[in-house]
């Protein structure tokens, strides 16, 4: 598949996943990819305590204002924006467009967010998804990345809008969290990304997550991303032993120790990539959909360069999915 049409394939992409997989990394991956093909992109930051700026090359926190994290530099080149959307920044906002702008930020800082949200489970996701959806609607980027919260949050986070239609009765918060299920359930406006790593306890997180979501939230999801894989080893089938061995009738002698700590670095690298490969094809055995595999970043800190590595990875991934055919 090409990459724009995978780019063009919703306006809101979700990330989610399970803390500690790198969906931030992914999402920062994601927006180098598709303002590499001339899309202008928007990160949409939740929790307050992403590395999106960072891998930008970056180093100051993101606030309710957009901030630019690249510029169009290059002929083709599209541009990245990113902000922090909070339950209270919305719900000033909501209140200054439908005319009680004096009363607003009097509310918010008076915790009647909290009081609410008490009263009424739900709504400061509603109000969170209803700004996405109002950015969706009014087109301020070709793509809206949104850095979802982790897994366990991410569920109820997506299916507060249809449990607050079925609660409420009527009146402009139903109508929201309306507006807001019928954009998570249009693929052509939204999709959701999950991200996982090849072991054990995420790839299990993320199946039963993928099943959840489906059913409880009613959204389409894209491919799952594979971070951190492990790439078939090169150059390990004969033993430390065994090269040393051929070594000793050379004439060359190795220390006993250093072969013993090399054949066990290997055997660590080895059974190492038998558990990513066998993780990877359990993803692939109980969740169908396609998977981008992104290789280990060598890195203490992801920064531009890393994030342009991942990209990289990731648009060749996505040039080897099968393009989806129309429904008739």
């Amino acid at each position: 598949m090409d990459v724009g049409t995978f780019c063009a394939q919703s306006r809101v992409l979700i990330v989610a996943g399970k803390g500690g997989v790198g969906k931030t990394t992914m999402t920062a991956a994601l927006a180098r990819m598709a303002s590499q093909t001339g899309r202008s992109v928007l990160i949409v930051e939740l929790e307050g305590k992403s590395g999106i700026t960072g891998a930008f090359g970056l180093g100051h926190d993101l606030g309710y204002e957009e901030v630019e994290l690249q510029a169009a530099q290059l002929p083709g080149q599209g541009t990245v924006r990113a902000r922090r959307i909070t339950p209270d920044d919305a719900l000033v906002e909501y209140l200054e467009d439908h005319g009680l702008r004096r009363v607003s930020k009097r509310l918010v800082s008076s915790g009647v967010v909290d009081v609410v949200s008490t009263a009424i489970p739900g709504i400061r996701d509603v109000l969170v998804l209803g700004k996405i959806k109002q950015l969706e609607r009014e087109g301020v980027a070709d793509l809206i990345l949104v850095d979802a919260p982790a897994t366990g949050h991410a569920i109820t986070f997506l299916t507060s809008a249809s449990g607050l239609v079925n609660a409420a009765r009527g009146g402009p918060l139903r109508s929201q969290a309306s507006d807001v299920v019928e954009m998570l359930a249009d693929p052509s406006r939204c999709r959701v990304m999950l991200v996982t790593l090849p072991e054990d306890m995420p790839v299990s997180e993320t199946i039963e997550s993928a099943f959840t979501l489906e059913d409880k939230a009613g959204v389409q999801l894209g491919p799952v991303i594979v971070n951190a894989t492990d790439p078939v080893p090169a150059g390990l089938e004969r033993s430390a032993q065994d090269v040393a061995a051929g070594m000793g009738t050379a004439g060359v002698g190795l220390d006993p120790a250093l072969v013993a700590a090399l054949d066990a670095a290997r055997r660590f690298r080895l059974e190492r990539h038998a558990i990513s490969a066998a993780q990877i094809e359990r993803l692939g055995r109980d969740l169908p959909l396609p998977q981008l595999l992104v290789p280990t970043v060598p890195a203490e800190t992801i920064g531009l360069a890393e994030t342009d590595l991942l990209a990289a990875a990731l648009a060749a991934a996505i040039g080897q999915l099968v393009p989806e055919v129309p429904a008739p």
